[in-house]
């Protein structure tokens, strides 16, 4: 063994560590970002999760939305379906992360509300047309929202989705492998 692998080796031991690693900062950047957009899209009153803000199609659909003068009745119900289902997804999503419950597929979801959010803000409001906005790859400016923010965002979903909630989540829970409970895989013949 080199010395760099000897030295690399407690490293090496850290990936089991990884999932929950994510999941943390997930939590400590963006989960309150996701619900605080999410509560301006939630309606009045006790249903307001079934009856989304008027600014909750502003910011899903904010082209048609001012077509129809601002008005949600002259919206349908496919319109009413996205903005309610985006609402849902903008809490359950980044909860299922954090607690590491169907965490592949939670962050799967979450990488496509990213890229949707993402070409909503570039075409829907206009963020095309800014390039501060829209930043670009490969400068030496790593704060533009679009390009370099999100993408950040996306690896770390990526992390989830191939590495699964990790030894500390309730994946791991429901399919009753913890560590300690998991039998030890046979040894070949010799």
């Amino acid at each position: 063994m080199t010395r760099f692998a000897r030295l690399a080796a407690p490293l090496d031991r850290l990936d089991p560590g990884l999932p929950l690693f994510a999941r943390i900062i997930f939590a400590a950047v963006l989960l309150r970002y996701f619900w605080a957009s999410a509560l301006t899209k939630v309606g009045d009153g006790p249903f307001g999760l079934f009856t989304p803000s008027t600014g909750a199609y502003a910011q899903i659909f904010p082209r048609q939305f001012e077509a129809a003068g601002y008005d949600t009745a002259q919206l349908g119900l496919f319109h009413w379906a996205v903005v309610t289902a985006g609402t849902w997804a903008e809490f359950l999503l980044p909860l299922a992360i954090v607690l590491g419950l169907f965490t592949r597929i939670a962050a799967l979801g979450m990488i496509g509300f990213v890229a949707v959010q993402s070409l909503t803000d570039l075409y829907g409001h206009g963020g095309i047309a800014h390039a501060e906005t829209l930043g670009a790859l490969f400068d030496r400016a790593p704060d533009g929202v679009i390009l370099d923010q999100r993408l950040l965002w996306a690896y770390l979903l990526v992390v989830l989705v191939v590495k699964g909630g990790g030894w500390l989540s309730a994946d791991r829970l429901i399919a009753g492998n913890a560590p300690s409970a998991r039998p030890a895989a046979p040894r070949p013949a010799p």
